[in-house]
């Protein structure tokens, strides 16, 4: 197997927090590269410590290249490779599946039903705005010479669905059933060979990998792709494939996503030294092997420290994990997107001990903020337009929650997701590394813009009234 480009180096830990609007910041001299657990390897679109040059842009940036960790074992496969992905559009990556296809693999997609039409065969005026911008941003991917045209051929070249319906990749999306499709299906995964998974935070989209074609100051939303070689792991995740491919484009409609799958418990298996347990969602809210219950069975292990990097966090049952968490005294880091933290729904309100009405001045039912605000939390600084976009949380040194599953009802109850516990205290110390990245120089507290928000919801709601 060839190894993700190493040369992770990070600084150790030192977190000094201040006052509401005090930045987070880390000290210490650089530390040598841990070790990767044996039969994993993680890598992270944004750090300092090794760097690639963009196909989109043509310079080098920083980071590991998550589309050619893709590319790489797409192309190693010799069997089968299967892919359920909320949305691909790297044409790249899908002119690698399609050539293994021409070569006799057995290759089958799932995508999202709002992403599974070409973009090429779309009209702009027949699109809601947030699938304009995005039709915009892949014609600009699209334009190989940039003259602002797009010929036949960079159309064909440039459309990721098309180049697997030209190939003859069997393809579906969630409304295969039958159905106008479920609330999301948002897992993010690739099976090879029954033997590797790869899977994470990371959409297969030049967005979420190395920045919007059309804005060449992004930098891509800050994810990360694991790499698992485990026979046992990728029969876990081939059983929800199955689920959801039931017999295939065109057939009897047996495709089964959302709570039609009837995810049960997690699964547990051993990847070297390193246990493993995977949870597919989703689950019934009475049910106890959901997964805001996984995690807050996990969160309540902790002892000493807890890091968190969240693209949605708007789950008040982990609020409430949280808190109990403080008034034990474990120390905790908590990391939002910037463009979520200050919703309404948002938990990280809680943490700051504020609440923001919604629109109708209504204040989320259950909302409990916190007596005692947290110190340590806050967002992180990013490009305009970037996005934090892992779902991540490392329990004392030594036990990684991640995969597709934001911490949200939705996640839980509604979505196809994937949902990853991992205990290796040497994955441990990657993911911890990428807080600390993110954490130095992160606004802390109630910063301006949340300030602002504020007062103009008191303005206009007062205190706001609970919802029933």
């Amino acid at each position: 197997m060839r190894s993700i480009p190493a040369a992770l180096a990070a600084l150790a830990l030192g977190a000094t927090l201040q006052a509401c609007t005090a930045t987070g910041q880390v000290l210490g001299k650089a530390s040598p590269e841990p070790a990767m657990p044996q039969g994993i390897r993680v890598a992270f679109n944004q750090r300092a410590e090794a760097s690639y040059r963009s196909p989109i842009s043509g310079e080098r940036r920083a980071g590991d290249n998550l589309e050619e960790l893709l590319l790489q074992t797409i192309r190693e496969a010799r069997q089968e490779l299967l892919v359920a992905v909320q949305e691909l559009s790297l044409p790249r990556v899908a002119e690698a599946l399609a050539e293994r296809q021409r070569a006799g693999l057995r290759v089958r997609v799932v995508l999202e039903n709002t992403y599974s039409t070409p973009w090429s065969a779309e009209h702009e005026a027949e699109l809601s705005p947030h699938l304009r911008h995005r039709h915009r941003q892949l014609m600009a991917l699209a334009d190989a010479n940039h003259d602002g045209q797009l010929s036949a051929q960079e159309r064909a070249s440039g459309d990721a669905v098309a180049i697997l319906q030209r190939a003859g990749v069997p393809l579906i999306d969630d409304t295969e059933d039958g159905s106008a499709g479920s609330a999301l299906m948002h897992s993010k995964y690739l099976i090879a060979d029954r033997r590797v998974v790869i899977t994470g935070s990371t959409n297969f989209t030049p967005s979420c990998i190395h920045g919007d074609p059309d804005d060449r100051r992004s930098r891509g939303n800050v994810n990360h792709l694991l790499r698992i070689e485990s026979a046992a792991l990728a029969a876990a995740f081939a059983a929800d494939f199955a689920a959801m491919w039931g017999d295939g484009p065109g057939g009897a409609q047996d495709s089964r996503f959302g709570l039609a799958k009837q995810s049960g418990p997690a699964q547990e298996v051993m990847v070297g030294p390193s246990r493993v347990r995977v949870l597919f969602a989703p689950h019934r809210r009475q049910d106890p092997n959901q997964g805001l219950t996984l995690i807050a069975q996990v969160l309540a292990e902790a002892r000493q420290k807890v890091d968190l990097a969240l693209f949605v966090f708007s789950a008040q049952s982990l609020a409430d994990s949280l808190r109990e968490l403080q008034q034990r005294g474990v120390g905790l880091r908590v990391l939002a997107d910037p463009g979520f933290a200050s919703r309404p729904f948002s938990e990280v309100l809680d943490l700051l001990g504020v609440a923001l009405p919604d629109q109708d001045c209504k204040l989320e039912a259950g909302n409990h903020p916190l007596q005692a605000p947290l110190a340590g939390v806050g967002i992180p600084r990013l490009p305009s337009g970037d996005k934090l976009h892992h779902k991540v949380a490392v329990i004392d040194n030594r036990t990684v929650i991640t995969g597709s599953f934001n911490w949200s009802p939705s996640a839980a109850h509604k979505n196809d997701e994937v949902l990853l516990v991992i205990d290796s205290p040497l994955l441990a110390a990657h993911f911890t590394r990428e807080m600390d990245r993110l954490w130095k120089g992160a606004e802390l507290g109630i910063n301006p813009r949340l300030a602002r928000k504020l007062q103009r919801g008191r303005q206009r709601c007062g205190s706001g009234a609970m919802r029933g």
